[in-house]
C-alpha cells in the first residue's frame, strides 16, 4: 500500500471489528488512516499532587464493582487527587443502588462521578471511555473495568510513578489476580442486591506479569487522551449497540497511540476474576461458551501454578500474593 506524503489513507465507515484487528496487528501504522495523538515534547511532564481520573463501566455486575469502589474507600488516597467515573444504565437497578450508597461516602481526595448512559450506548465500552477521555481535565486517565480493585498503596504509587512523564500509555509491570470464581457459591452471584462494602481476601491473589496495556490497564496521558478521545475516530467503535459487545477495542487502541505502553511500577493492582459473565444474556449459546472457555483456562492456569515433585525443596515464593 502506497501513501502519498501529508495525505491520510481512506478508511471505510463500515469496518468491522475483525478488519480493525488485522489492521492494528499489521506493520502498517495508524497515523496513516487517523489522526495521530500530540508528541511528545507538547505533553505536560507535571509533578507533584497529581489528577487522576479513573475510568470504569458497569452492567450486571455490580457486586465487582463494589470491591473495586470499596477499595478506594478503605485505601485513602494522600498524594493524589483522584476522579472515579463509572459508566451505568439506569435500567441496571442493583448498580444504581450500590452507586447511590457509595456516592454517601465521603473519601479524602477521592470525588465520585456517576454517568448514566441509555443502554445501547453502554454495551459498547468504547463510547463511554471516549467520552471520559475528551471530558477529562485530568493529567492522567486510567482506563479499567470494574473488577479491578486499587488496594493499599496503589494510587498513591501509580503518583509517584508518574512524576514528570510524557508517555501516551503505560501500564502496571504486574498486577495480582484471584482464580475465577468457577462454582456456584464461589461467589453469590454478580448482582449485589444490597449495598455493601465488600473487601477481597489478599490472601487470594498471586501475582502476574503485564507484557502489555490491557483493556482493564490502560494509563494515558491526559493530554493524549483530550486530544484523540478513546477510539473517537474509529466509527466501528462510536456506534451504539442493542447488546453487550465483546470489549476489543483496546487493542486498536494501542495501535492509534503506536505503542504496547510502557510499564511502570504500581503497587496493589489486584482483580477479582469471575467466569459467570452478567453482562452477556445467560440464555445465550455463546454466553455458554464463553463460561466453558473460562472454566477451562482456569483450571489450565492452576495446573500450571501446582507446584511438582522438583519444588519440595525450593524455598518459598516471597513475592506479593
Amino acid at each position: 500500500m502506497r501513501k502519498r506524503p501529508g495525505k491520510r489513507c481512506t478508511v471505510s465507515p463500515v469496518l468491522g471489528r475483525r478488519t480493525l484487528g488485522l489492521l492494528a496487528g499489521s506493520p502498517l501504522p495508524a497515523r496513516w488512516f487517523y489522526p495521530s495523538p500530540p508528541p511528545e515534547q507538547r505533553r505536560a511532564a507535571t509533578s507533584g499532587a497529581l489528577s487522576i481520573e479513573i475510568v470504569s463501566h458497569c452492567w450486571r455486575y455490580s457486586r465487582l464493582l463494589a470491591y473495586q469502589l470499596s477499595s478506594l474507600i478503605d485505601h485513602p488516597v494522600r498524594e493524589a487527587r483522584v476522579s472515579v467515573t463509572v459508566f451505568h444504565a439506569r435500567e441496571d437497578a442493583p448498580t444504581v443502588d450500590l452507586l447511590a450508597f457509595i456516592g454517601a461516602h465521603e473519601v479524602p481526595n477521592i470525588r465520585w462521578n456517576w454517568q448514566t448512559l441509555p443502554p445501547e450506548r453502554l454495551f459498547r465500552r468504547a463510547i463511554g471511555r471516549n467520552l471520559a477521555a475528551r471530558a477529562s481535565s485530568a493529567d492522567w486517565v486510567w482506563f479499567t473495568d470494574c473488577d479491578l480493585t486499587f488496594q493499599a498503596g496503589c494510587l498513591d504509587g501509580l503518583n509517584a510513578a508518574l512524576q514528570g512523564r510524557r508517555d501516551a500509555l503505560l501500564h502496571p509491570r504486574v498486577e495480582a489476580k484471584t482464580d475465577a470464581y468457577a462454582a456456584d457459591g464461589d461467589a453469590p452471584g454478580n448482582a449485589l442486591e444490597t449495598p455493601t462494602l465488600l473487601r477481597a481476601d489478599p490472601d487470594a491473589f498471586v501475582t502476574h506479569p503485564v507484557t502489555r496495556a490491557t483493556g482493564p490497564l490502560q494509563i494515558t496521558h491526559g493530554d493524549v487522551a483530550r486530544a484523540v478521545g478513546y477510539c473517537d475516530a474509529v466509527q466501528a467503535y462510536q456506534r451504539p449497540a442493542p447488546r453487550w459487545q465483546k470489549c476489543d477495542e483496546d487493542r486498536v487502541f494501542r495501535w492509534l497511540l503506536d505503542t504496547p505502553g510502557t510499564p511502570i511500577d504500581v503497587p496493589g493492582v489486584c482483580r477479582v476474576q469471575h467466569v459467570d459473565k452478567g453482562r452477556y444474556d445467560a440464555s445465550s449459546s455463546s454466553a455458554g461458551l464463553r463460561k466453558r472457555v473460562r472454566g477451562l483456562q482456569d483450571r489450565r492456569r492452576k495446573r500450571r501454578r501446582r507446584p511438582g515433585p522438583a519444588d519440595a525443596d525450593r524455598p518459598a515464593d516471597s513475592g506479593h500474593r
